[in-house]
């Protein structure tokens, strides 16, 4: 049975290349443009990965990924932060808040994000 994976991302040409590529991959994909959108499509489809960006319109990604894991609807869904914010703080800030992995997206190509993905849910 193919896996869903939600990505909460608000640019359109990255979430169009990654839902492109997974979907090419046998994943079924899940899109929300910001934070309030991710939170909801987290609860409501109960998706088997989130791949989360940071700086998202509204809420932020941080409280998304907050919100996500102090849900006991949502909190056992695995999230990769998908970022640009490279510092220290940010990638520390994101496990501890729980993500399984940080992926910063200047230094990832798409396949590498794909072959994350599939990793997390073999």
């Amino acid at each position: 049975m193919p896996k869903n994976v939600l990505i909460i991302e608000d640019d359109e040409f990255l979430r169009g290349l990654i839902n492109k590529k997974l979907t090419a991959e046998g994943f079924n994909m899940i899109s929300a443009i910001d934070g309030e959108e991710g939170i909801k499509k987290a609860k409501e489809e109960k998706p088997d990965l989130i791949l989360l960006d940071l700086v998202l319109p509204n809420v932020d990604g941080f409280e998304v990924l907050s919100k996500i894991k102090e849900d006991p609807v949502s909190s056992s869904i695995p999230v990769i932060i998908l970022s640009n914010l490279s510092q220290k703080e940010d990638i520390d800030k994101g496990v501890k808040l729980g993500a399984v992995d940080y992926i910063i997206k200047a230094q990832f190509t798409p396949e590498e994000i794909v072959d994350k993905v599939k990793a997390i849910l073999k």
